[in-house]
């Protein structure tokens, strides 16, 4: 993309722009190392939160914030001149939240939950590769992670199902 005169992009500016601070995880994006574990991580406590909500509420709010993610990693990423900027991490917490769709709100499924979105989300098998490398935009930023989601929620699915 665009980079300013000395050839380099934008500093992310997370604490002084709110879409910034949402695509960067509320900080957690600026981690050095593995950055969108990070955001994962971040993801689990906000999880906690909305995790005992009615299915259909809990629906409800992954849908709106894979919806929101769109637009602010849109901006996020239009703002640093930069498709998909590691920092970016709404995209992992929208993918972590339908990992856990419809699973039990127990330590061992949070945690389970965690390590399978990672693995997909880390060797993005197909079609997750892809999306990720064909699609662009806000909505290539997120629909990445959100089959990576939907993949990881059915494999919790499949091992409640032989539990």
């Amino acid at each position: 993309m665009n980079s300013d005169a000395t050839g380099s992009t934008p500093a992310p500016t997370p604490f002084r722009r709110p879409v910034q601070f949402l695509a960067f995880g509320f900080g957690s994006g600026l981690s050095p190392w593995a950055p969108g574990t990070m955001g994962t991580l971040v993801a689990v406590p906000l999880y906690w939160l909305v995790a005992h909500w009615s299915l259909p509420w809990y629906s409800a709010f992954v849908l709106v914030t894979a919806v929101l993610g769109i637009w602010i990693c849109d901006v996020a990423s239009r703002q640093l001149q930069v498709h998909d900027h590691p920092g970016i991490v709404w995209d992992e917490f929208v993918g972590y939240w339908i990992t856990l769709w419809a699973v039990p709100a127990e330590w061992i499924w949070i945690l389970a939950g965690f390590v399978v979105f990672r693995v997909f989300d880390i060797v993005k098998p197909w079609p997750i590769s892809h999306l990720d490398r064909r699609v662009k935009g806000g909505f290539g930023i997120m629909i990445d992670d959100v089959i990576a989601g939907i993949m990881a929620c059915g494999t919790l699915h499949l091992a409640l199902w032989f539990l």
